[in-house]
């Protein structure tokens, strides 16, 4: 997809790209973060903002299949670009393994980290499909979590990386 931002009047920008696989053109104030659009104008809520400084991980998205904070993105950065949100991650019907392993070792516990946790455990396992205990607490280090103690979510993605195999 081309870059593809347009200027409208002073402060708004028409931008384009694709969410989760499907086009969306929407003109937005220029320079608003990619974590308000998803969650305000689209209501996009799995993309949470647990802090909006980018250190806790809970607004992480794949851009252009890079695991990207939201909180921290300009929607520019995103014109012409491709996004995917948890939202995009598996279905209702048919959850990702690590969706799944998330569920059956008790990985979910509030919900705030979930969605950024998930995206992280993805990213680390695109990457590195046979992960360590030690490069998984590397992979999600920068996610914050204050209600499992982290051990759950381990062994979620220990457990999705054996389920992909």
């Amino acid at each position: 997809m081309a870059k593809t931002t347009e200027t409208i009047g002073e402060h708004h920008v028409r931008i384009e790209l694709k969410l989760n696989g499907k086009p969306v053109s929407h003109v937005v104030n220029g320079g608003r973060r990619l974590i308000d659009f998803l969650r305000d104008d689209l209501h996009l809520y799995g993309t949470k903002e647990g802090c909006g400084e980018g250190e806790c991980g809970s607004c992480t998205v794949f851009l252009n299949g890079t695991a990207t904070l939201a909180c921290l993105t300009p929607m520019e950065r995103a014109s012409g670009g491709e996004v995917q949100t948890i939202e995009g991650i598996g279905t209702a019907e048919n959850l990702d393994p690590l969706q799944w392993a998330m569920m059956e070792e008790a990985g979910v516990q509030c919900g705030i980290c979930t969605p950024g946790m998930i995206m992280a455990g993805l990213d680390l396992l695109k990457h590195n499909p046979h992960p360590t205990r030690d490069e998984i607490i590397q992979g999600i280090a920068g996610n914050l979590c204050r209600c499992t103690g982290y051990q759950k979510i381990i062994t979620a993605i220990q457990r999705a990386a054996e389920t992909r195999t």
